[in-house]
């Protein structure tokens, strides 16, 4: 009887020892056969476990069906960019400043835009962005300079800027160089009459991660990286409305505000909000730093949509650095 125990409590603690060197190896056989499986066919690689394919929102564009051809739309040769509806190309035009400086103006509130608004995504959404931003440029609805665009809304205490990188304190910022490089070659591009066609005549995007109230009231145009964008319906929505001339006097280089926060506030979640043309003009607040969230105020008369983000998709958008 003493034998059969010694043995059991052998046995007992063999089996144990057992289990431990399995729980050791084991995790090392199962990850060794798909990497060896992936070493030895490269083109079975999930494109979306590939660091450069990857951009906040492309998880969409992996996902299955994503890419199922809308009725009526011409298919865009692009692996980031899904047609919504038939476009018509924005009319084509060069964006030249009155003087060296207003070129120069033009060229880096642009390149602002495209980089903080897109910094992390392929070119194909950058380049959206800068089309959108001279859309704006050519209608009626918005300031007829580069920089009025791009900065209109700064001036305001209510965070309710167009684009919300000029007001929630992202470009407090560091750029990247290379990065930054690539935004201005875009903005480049764009200022010298390349047009971005996918888009066509879009003036308003916001992000894959929200759905603001105002999405409802416009047409969609396309999905490009991690953007949607959109277009005015009626006669705001065609070409007939892009015929405003650029000014090209740039008298701001910047955001009506200079001193920003140690801590960037969170953005609303999307970046082109529609036009306030029809609410009345708000007072001008001079360039005296930022307003502390307890000093905000909003007018009674503002009708402009506030949106917000899911926390895990918050850096959407935002520049890796």
């Amino acid at each position: 009887m003493r034998q059969w125990l010694r043995i059991d409590g052998w046995k007992a603690k063999g089996g144990i020892a057992f289990l431990a060197l399995a729980a050791l190896v084991a995790p090392r056989l199962i990850t060794a056969a798909p990497l060896d499986l992936l070493d030895a066919a490269p083109a079975q690689i999930d494109p979306s476990e590939q660091a450069g394919d990857n951009f906040p929102g492309s998880a969409f564009f992996y996902a299955e069906g994503a890419f199922d051809p809308v009725p009526g739309v011409e298919t865009v040769q692009s692996q980031h960019v899904l047609g919504l509806d038939a476009v018509k190309a924005a009319p084509a035009a060069i964006f030249r400043g009155i003087t060296a400086l207003d070129s120069y103006r033009a060229l880096n509130c642009l390149t602002n835009a495209v980089y903080y608004e897109a910094g992390s995504e392929p070119e194909d959404g950058q380049r959206a962005v800068a089309q959108v931003v001279l859309n704006r440029v050519r209608s009626q609805l918005w300031p007829d300079t580069v920089c009025g665009v791009v900065y209109e809304g700064s001036e305001r205490p209510d965070y309710k800027c167009q684009f919300t990188f000029s007001c929630d304190g992202a470009m407090a910022r560091m750029p990247n160089a290379a990065a930054w490089a690539r935004a201005r070659r875009i903005a480049q591009e764009a200022l010298a009459g390349q047009v971005y066609v996918p888009v066509g005549l879009a003036t308003h995007y916001h992000t894959l991660a929200v759905r603001p109230e105002w999405s409802s009231t416009l047409q969609p145009v396309a999905v490009v990286g991690a953007h949607i964008f959109y277009r005015n319906p009626g006669f705001n929505g065609t070409a007939a409305a892009f015929t405003s001339l650029y000014h090209g006097r740039e008298l701001i280089s910047g955001p009506a505000r200079r001193v920003w926060p140690d801590q960037p506030v969170t953005s609303p979640g999307f970046s082109a909000m529609p036009s306030p043309a029809a609410a009345p003009a708000p007072a001008v607040v001079p360039a005296l730093g930022w307003t502390s969230p307890a000093t905000r105020t909003t007018p009674e008369d503002d009708d402009l949509p506030e949106s917000t983000i899911r926390p895990e998709y918050r850096n959407s958008g935002r520049p890796l650095s």
